[in-house]
């Protein structure tokens, strides 16, 4: 037994030989002489078809199942941890512990590595300092970000502020991401934003290009961003750089008449010199186009380009969901040109001070509001028809039960259907979304609870009236009088006959005061039947009416 055993260890340790040997001549011939020893692991690295020691002839998860089903618990994990013990004896699993390097530090602070920061990747940040050597720049992700003095222009800068103002948003290039510093070197120079992809040198940590590498379609794609470049940094009208002089975030020579005064604005629907990412001179179905054929990736993103009302709006959009876009109006104040944002965001009264103030204070909360309406209990993904389905077959379930659910809307975007069913039709409610929570029956409420209890309080939703004015509240104390001197003489009213009942049940209705008159006030009338008005005998008849004769009575008899 020792001896099989000892034969069947050796078995494992040749195979485990074997691999390794092959899978180093494969990546060698690849890849030439990079094979990292120490980070070949048989576990993950061979897949289970390659193996063919003697251990790998054992079917360990058959003779598991058969164990777990006579009761003795599961032994799947425990079985292969012994098969590793044939093939890697005396190996601790356990990697050891290593300081972080500067890659690896870079990495878990940042999130980002040389696939997604790498030379010649253009990159969108905010100019947070100015400084002798340079300026700062936050990217995205709060990674730090540094434009020397000689990047900032082709020609010769003597200071960062002449180029570039604190709070502007740029498009930069990266040139070094120096990760042991934690810092990524940016340029704006002309020259290397045309620079081509395959002129930057490739990092080291990521695998050399191939002999199947589609050289053609890199070039192609190189092409295409460079004439959308070029056509975006007309429409900005900003040469960065140049021998004119332009300031990247502050006034150029467009925004005035080139003597220093103000250019009339002429009221029409133009192009906008924005430099923000977010921001898109495009219309209607372009900006929708972007967004649907990015996917999941874009949603809860918006995008602002010019609005097609007037030269003093935007039109914000934004992905609430996959498929599904809002389009939110923006009025513009206090603006210098036709092409310039204004400096005054107006959203239903709300004024925001810039577009990142637009998406933080107005896009991020809304977001937020879609969360809370995705996680919570009611929410179902489903269509309003499947829903309505589901409500009828709950009811018929169960006749007493009152059933409620939240979906999306399909005939309104961004908004969300209440859908119920009490009797024995399915009936909803249109509910919407803002920053300061849920818009439903004339009320906001900041969570959806809170909507929902006042739903179930009044679930058809009908407003409660508001107070009338005095001619009103006389008009109607004229005809409650009217009423009540009607009802008095035992006369059904009109107005008693036409009171429909609700499905509610009977609504409660005021006492009605007695009303002063000018003469005093009534005395009630007296308690019982009312007295009978019966006709003393001999009067005369009522209205000139006589009774017929009574049977057998003579002619000309007179009752």
């Amino acid at each position: 037994a020792i001896t099989a055993l000892r034969d069947v260890m050796q078995n494992s340790r040749d195979e485990i030989e074997r691999l390794f040997n092959a899978t180093k001549a494969e990546w060698e011939a690849h890849y030439g002489p990079t094979f990292n020893v120490g980070a070949w692991d048989p576990r993950e690295a061979v897949p289970a078809e390659s193996w063919r020691d003697k251990v790998e002839e054992l079917d360990l998860e058959t003779f598991a199942e058969m164990i777990e089903e006579n009761g003795n618990g599961k032994w799947l994990t425990h079985l292969t941890m012994i098969k590793w013990e044939f093939r890697l004896p005396f190996e601790d699993p356990r990697k050891p512990m290593e300081p972080p390097s500067g890659e690896n530090l870079f990495r878990l602070l940042t999130g980002e590595s040389d696939v997604t920061l790498c030379p010649g990747k253009e990159v969108t940040g905010k100019v947070v300092k100015n400084g002798d050597f340079g300026s700062q720049v936050k990217l995205e992700g709060d990674v730090p970000g540094f434009i020397p003095l000689r990047n900032l222009a082709d020609d010769h800068v003597e200071a960062a502020e002449d180029i570039v103002s604190v709070g502007t948003i740029v498009t930069a290039i990266i040139t070094e991401v120096k990760m042991d510093h934690m810092c990524v070197d940016l340029s704006l120079k002309m020259e290397d934003f045309k620079k081509k992809s395959s002129q930057w040198g490739r990092p080291q940590s990521l695998p050399p290009l191939d002999d199947f590498f589609d050289r053609e379609a890199a070039f192609k794609i190189d092409e295409e961003k460079e004439k959308e470049r070029e056509s975006r940094l007309r429409a900005l009208r900003l040469t960065i750089g140049g021998s004119s002089g332009t300031k990247i975030g502050g006034d150029s020579h467009d925004a005035d008449g080139g003597d220093g005064t103000q250019a009339p604005r002429t009221g029409k629907v133009t192009r906008r010199a924005c430099a923000h990412p977010a921001f898109r001179n495009a219309s209607h179905s372009e900006v929708d186009r972007e967004l649907k054929e990015a996917g999941d990736a874009m949603v809860g993103e918006a995008l602002i380009r010019p609005s097609n009302r007037s030269c003093d709006s935007l039109a914000i959009h934004w992905m609430v969901r996959p498929g599904c876009i809002k389009v939110i109006e923006v009025h513009e104040e206090d603006k210098d040109t036709d092409a310039s944002i204004g400096k005054r965001l107006i959203i239903k009264k709300e004024v925001y001070g810039s577009i990142d103030e637009l998406l933080g204070r107005y896009i991020a909360p809304m977001n937020d509001r879609v969360e809370e309406i995705q996680h919570h209990r009611k929410f179902t993904d489903k269509l309003e028809d499947e829903l309505d389905t589901q409500l009828y077959d709950m009811k018929k379930a169960n006749p007493n039960g009152v059933f409620y659910f939240i979906c999306w809307s399909e005939s309104y975007p961004g908004y969300i259907s209440l859908r119920f069913i009490m009797s024995r039709t399915a009936r909803n409610h249109t509910i919407g979304i803002s920053p300061e929570g849920f818009a439903w029956n004339g009320k906001t409420f900041n969570n959806l609870d809170k909507l929902l209890n006042e739903f179930k309080k009044n679930p058809s939703g009908a407003r409660t009236p508001q107070h009338r004015s005095s001619s009103n509240s006389s008009a109607l104390s004229m005809s409650s009088s009217m009423s009540t001197s009607r009802q008095s003489t035992g006369v059904r009213t009109d107005d008693t006959s036409r009171q429909s009942r609700s499905r509610w049940g009977p609504a409660a209705m005021p006492p009605v005061p007695v009303t002063a008159s000018r003469w005093g006030n009534m005395p009630p009338p007296p308690a019982g039947p009312p007295p009978s008005f019966a006709r003393p005998d001999g009067a005369p008849p009522i209205f000139g009416y006589r009774p017929p004769p009574p049977p057998g009575a003579p002619p000309g008899f007179r009752q």
